[in-house]
């Protein structure tokens, strides 16, 4: 009898396990299914349909289960960082149009890196001084340091959608560009505000905490960029391509994961070393489509989860102002430095006779592109809030249920307002490719060959001329030159072991 019931048990728990995620998946392809069929439409987006179907859902289950649960699945903090946003990092990073992305680096980084400093210290600061006007209090130091960092991260989805690259290259580069920096440095700043000691807080703790953001952000890219040029030059020298390209993917991927949690194993960012492995690697499409529609639809169901409403005993209004606190304050730290900082990189990316190239209608496009919060605000909150995904903490599950209101608010409002909002300030054109180019470009192909460069074979005077006149084109225009020296150091000793196209190929 005792065998009997051990396998009816073991088939009961198999059982219990086999059906809710059948069930899932079968709504993940529902959520496929439908994105493919609104496409065409361009209002909506995989994000804004997996939510909606996963309140459906969520609501059928609940009625189902006698108001209950909303849930079929629950996951933890561990199932985001280590199986879902990995491959949407990755991704990023691997269809990044390299050209334009370096071309526009330094206002990326400032979008990315700085500004992302700028929106958390904003968002910190006004939630600490606010929520306890509202009546929410309980939260520590790290707690608000850590929800300036959830809410400073960006997810430019609806945005790329309704941006034409064709059209508007520079501005759909700079989206792009600065919706995957973003992302990368919320988490390797949300890692760092993990290592400060909140009892010890002095005048010296912002320096410790910036030089721990600039270690983590320097090692972790030199990982990732290792990883990547490892795994370049085997697959060059190996030819795995020849034989089988299935050997060849598998290689990609698992080189990729293997950077993660090496990473993670040595307590750095996993999220900033599998990016710039995807860079430096030219197969995670797929998985990173399914990770992010999976993630949309769960926080559709988690929307309607009773359990965390019940253990949270903010009031429903509280809950909503201080979900409105958020969002106010996402949209004054996303402001503050987007308008600003486009002003310093037309500045940086003066050139004599053209006019700035961030309009203002431009500079409006990219903060609202960066008002949509997503995955990694999803994730760092669970991580920060929930332990495997669940929490008992009254103050814990109401910044859990804060972070899926905004999510959910900025998603559907912000996402559904952004075509017509782009429409309207961005007519659509038809436009010129040369003309485009020669905007994010710069000098002529004959005029870049002539470039100042020091010679051995000249003489003293001449490369001092030589050295003069780089000297001064670095300070007229920084960014063009680097990109171009950078392009040279690239074709003469990069691609040559690593592979790749010369950059005088459309693919550079």
């Amino acid at each position: 009898m005792g065998v009997f019931e051990f396998i009816r048990n073991v088939s009961e728990q198999h059982e219990a396990t086999v059906v809710p995620i059948s069930v899932f998946v079968a709504i993940l392809c529902l959520c496929l299914v439908i994105g493919h069929l609104l496409e065409e439409n361009r209002w909506v987006n995989e994000s804004i349909v997996a939510i909606l179907v996963g309140c459906i859902a969520g609501t059928v289950i609940l009625l189902l289960s006698k108001g209950k649960s909303s849930h079929i699945l629950r996951f933890s903090e561990e199932l985001f960082f280590i199986y879902l946003l990995p491959p949407i990092i990755f991704n990023a990073g691997f269809q990044m149009k390299k050209k334009q992305f370096f071309q526009n680096f330094i206002t990326i980084m400032l979008f990315g890196v700085i500004g992302v400093f700028i929106s958390a210290s904003i968002i910190a600061a006004g939630s600490w001084w606010l929520f306890p006007k509202l009546g929410f209090v309980g939260l520590s130091a790290r707690d608000y340091l850590a929800v300036g960092t959830i809410f400073s991260s960006t997810d430019t989805v609806c945005t790329l959608q309704v941006l034409h690259q064709d059209e508007t290259p520079l501005l759909y580069s700079l989206v792009f560009g600065e919706g995957v920096v973003n992302d990368a440095t919320s988490v390797v700043l949300f890692n760092a505000i993990q290592k400060i000691d909140v009892s010890r807080i002095t005048s010296k703790t912002p320096l410790r905490l910036i030089v721990d953001f600039i270690y983590l952000f320097i090692t972790s890219t030199a990982l990732g960029v290792a990883f990547g040029l490892v795994t370049a030059y085997s697959l060059k020298t190996l030819y795995f391509g020849r034989h089988s390209t299935v050997r060849e993917l598998a290689i990609m991927v698992l080189m990729a994961y293997l950077s993660y949690m090496l990473a993670e194993l040595l307590d750095l960012s996993g999220i900033l070393t599998v990016f710039f492995c995807g860079i430096l690697m030219h197969t995670f499409a797929m998985m990173s489509f399914v990770a992010e529609t999976f993630i949309f639809l769960y926080v559709g169901m988690d929307a309607l989860d009773i359990e965390k409403w019940r253990v949270t005993k903010l009031s429903f209004w509280t809950l909503m102002a201080s979900s409105g606190t958020i969002v106010l304050l996402t949209l004054l730290g996303r402001a503050a430095y987007v308008f600003p900082l486009s002003a310093f990189s037309n500045y940086m990316n003066r050139r004599p006779r053209r006019s700035p190239e961030l309009t203002f209608k431009h500079q409006v496009v990219i903060w609202w592109a960066g008002l949509m919060r997503g995955a990694v605000s999803i994730a760092l909150a669970f991580k920060q809030f929930t332990h495997s995904g669940v929490t008992w903490d009254p103050v814990n599950a109401a910044m859990i249920t804060n972070t899926i209101i905004v999510v959910l608010f900025t998603t559907l409002v912000f996402g559904f307002l952004t075509k017509p909002l782009i429409h309207f300030l961005l007519p659509h054109r038809v436009v010129d490719e040369k003309t485009e180019s020669s905007s994010v470009g710069s000098k002529s192909p004959k005029e870049d060959m002539t470039l100042p460069l020091l010679s051995f074979q000249e003489s003293a005077s001449t490369n001092i001329l030589r050295a003069k006149d780089s000297l001064s084109m670095l300070i007229e225009r920084p960014v063009y030159t680097v990109h171009f020296y950078w392009r040279k150091f690239d074709d003469s000793y990069m691609r040559p072991i690593f592979g790749g196209p010369l950059s005088s190929s459309p693919e550079c």
